[in-house]
């Protein structure tokens, strides 16, 4: 096996990306794997942001159950 990084594609732009850098982010219910997307650091950090806002508010105020679990 070589020392060199992987290098693979970001699912969302299409840039290479290396294993150091990437983020994976798997969506599960039930223990069941739905998605799984591989995903450079910018791309990421757009996921986080969309995810804040559509999913991150909408609760009580002061009730703070959302948790991003990151690999």
């Amino acid at each position: 096996m070589s020392d060199a990084p992987t290098t693979e594609p970001c699912d969302a732009c299409g840039d290479p990306t290396t294993d150091a850098l990437s983020r994976t982010v798997r969506l599960s219910v039930d223990r069941a794997n739905i998605d799984t997307q591989r995903l450079c650091p910018d791309c990421f950090a757009d996921w986080i942001q969309r995810y804040q806002d559509r999913l991150g508010s909408g609760g009580d105020e002061g009730d703070d159950t959302s948790e991003i679990i990151v690999d």
